[in-house]
């Protein structure tokens, strides 16, 4: 009987023991759920001694209302839980009451006295077992901290900016006309015999005269997500006029104007594998792979479609070599390519198939990263690319009645260009006067291959920590540039004469560029800053036009001179950009133009 007794009084006495051993917090149910105190500096006294405190630290200056609102919410979530055990404690405790009193009762005579008694042991394990219990259920149904997400969701990260744009480009007297071979490859071909008086065709152009302004923005919204087991995946959409992969520029009043809405292209989508915390594997579309300081080679928001693999470790305390290699598909030939042949004879065309023309680049770089000092830091690389299929190459006897007639070579000409390289014509069109005369609608291709070889150093120096002194240099020549062969076909970058001799090609395949850039490294809070002034120097064929920036000189290459700018810091994660830049044209026509554009910069 003495044992039934202490059963039912250790289960009555439980639920009294457990709700003392919980926090005072957790048993004030006074709250309404989802309302918190007010935490600033000129809330009103509250009821609750610890918000109190916290409103004093803040007052003080101790805390930020950001950090008080974190504590507040922190201690609510444990409240929370807190009072989910004491709901638990008690429910359980009183059921185990309810059986030990109507076992007891069945057997005890009536009259019997019943004393309580708990071991602190048995105190102690309940507790723990209860608490254990509820933060496990907690934990899977996610009600520890209403409103969090749930665990897929945490494994996702949101990232963008947004940048606006006044751009200003000023044309001095003197420039001549250039031609615009990029509207001519993704339009109509141009029909050269007839640009001659008394009715010439002109071929498009580019705007060299005329000042322009422009209100422009740019807005990119991506995401990396956390897979499993070094995996690893991202997308990012962003706003473009266009296409192009050197700009997401989008000009307000463009579209059609009147206020239409903007495009957005897919402007990143990869799979990461990093097996180890030295050695990462990418495939898809993904940002430039090589080490580049400068926007010299590659333009800096260029993004790379194929498979790199980067691969570094430091093999010496502040010493890292680094390895990058990868294959990337520049034009992939499409399935349906052909060509219409004319049969003479029969006065009808032959449909024919094309060939594959695919475009390729493969790129190696190795290099290394040096820490000679806590204030000293060297960064050199060497890098050798190699484009596949680029040049162009004169087709063979191609009739042209129409302009939409093709010819076998025709897919060698860019899908995409900026202005700079030398060109040379792709159809070999014979004269044919009978029985219907063939037309001289012509297509141009590269006339150069390019196999170039960059080298790039950057040197940081960090003795006014957190400012720094960086030098960027970069070099660029292209191996396989053969100037005897270019200047052979070449249909543009041709030196004007005095004497009335034919035009000599004036090209050339080399390119270096000079910065130095001092302040902060990254503009990230109020008042951050930093300034930079450089050269630059690039000839017509020293790399391919199309992937170069897109800004110096409205973009391409064959072109020289000088810029400067800088940046400030406006608030956390905003801030204002300026820049100057003044290009020249370095071999062919005379060309040249001046351009300022002042930005407003957030990031996210």
């Amino acid at each position: 009987m003495w044992r039934e007794m202490k059963t039912r009084e250790l289960a009555a006495t439980a639920a009294v023991l457990l709700a003392l051993a919980v926090p005072a917090a957790a048993q004030d149910d006074g709250m309404p759920q989802g309302k918190r105190p007010t935490v600033s500096r000129d809330a009103p006294p509250s009821s609750n001694a610890t918000v109190n405190l916290i409103n004093l630290l803040v007052k003080q200056g101790t805390l930020s209302e950001e950090q008080a609102a974190v504590l507040v919410k922190q201690a609510d979530d444990e409240a929370y839980v807190a009072r989910q055990a004491t709901r638990d404690a008690a429910a359980k405790a009183e059921g185990a009451e309810k059986k030990a009193t109507s076992a007891a009762d069945a057997t005890s005579p009536p009259g019997t006295k019943r004393v309580t008694y708990v071991p602190e042991i048995v105190k102690k394990q309940l507790r723990e077992e209860i608490r254990a219990e509820v933060m496990d259920r907690a934990h899977k149904e996610n009600w520890a901290s209403p409103g969090k997400y749930p665990e897929w969701a945490q494994r996702i990260r949101f990232y963008g900016d947004i940048r606006a744009r006044y751009e200003g480009d000023y044309f001095p007297a003197g420039n001549a006309p250039l031609t615009n071979f990029s509207a001519i490859n993704t339009g109509s071909p141009f029909q050269e015999e007839s640009n001659a008086p008394p009715n010439p065709y002109f071929p498009p152009s580019y705007n060299v005269s005329q000042d322009r302004n422009r209100f422009r923005f740019r807005a990119r919204l991506g995401a990396d997500i956390d897979l499993f087991d070094g995996f690893t995946a991202g997308l990012r959409i962003a706003t473009g006029e266009n296409s192009s992969p050197v700009s997401t520029n989008q000009t307000f009043g463009g579209n059609g104007g009147n206020f239409s809405k903007y495009a957005l292209w897919l402007d990143r989508a990869f799979v990461k594998y990093q097996p180890v915390q030295d050695v990462v594997a990418s495939v898809g579309r993904f940002d430039n792979p090589f080490w580049s300081p400068t926007d010299l080679v590659w333009y800096k928001d260029l993004g790379f479609d194929g498979f790199a693999v980067q691969a570094k470790h430091e093999i010496d305390e502040g010493f890292t070599p680094f390895f990058v290699g990868g294959a990337f598909p520049v034009f992939n030939t499409d399935l349906n390519a052909g060509l219409n042949i004319a049969d003479l004879q029969r006065n009808n065309v032959v449909p024919v198939k094309l060939p594959s023309r695919d475009k390729w680049l493969f790129g190696a770089q190795t290099g290394f990263a040096a820490r000679f000092d806590a204030e000293t830091n060297l960064t050199m690389a060497v890098a050798y690319y190699d484009f596949t299929n680029v040049r162009g190459r004169l087709s063979s006897s191609c009739l042209v009645y129409l302009a939409s007639d093709t010819c076998d070579t025709d897919l060698l000409r860019p899908s995409f260009a900026q202005k700079g390289n030398t060109y040379m014509r792709l159809r070999n069109i014979p004269d044919v006067p009978i029985p219907v005369q063939t037309f001289d609608y012509q297509y141009y291709g590269l006339a150069s291959d390019f196999r170039p070889v960059v080298a790039s150093a950057q040197l940081d120096l960090t003795q006014f920590n957190p400012i720094h002194v960086i030098l960027d240099a970069e070099y660029i020549w292209n191996t396989a540039f053969d100037r005897a062969a270019v200047a052979s076909v070449a249909v543009n970058n041709l030196g004007s004469t005095t004497d009335g001799s034919a035009s000599v090609y004036n090209g050339g395949n080399q390119g270096w560029l000079a910065r130095m850039a001092v302040g902060n490294k990254e503009i990230k809070h109020l008042w951050d800053w930093n300034a930079h002034v450089g050269y630059k120097y690039l000839e017509s064929d020293a790399m391919v036009d199309a992937f170069v920036d897109s800004d110096f000189g409205l973009g391409g290459t064959n072109l020289k001179g000088y810029f400067i700018g800088g940046n400030v810091g406006l608030g956390e994660n905003i801030w204002g950009s300026v820049r100057w830049m003044s290009a020249n044209n370095i071999a062919g026509l005379p060309y040249k133009v001046d351009i300022v554009q002042l930005d407003l910069n957030a990031r996210f």
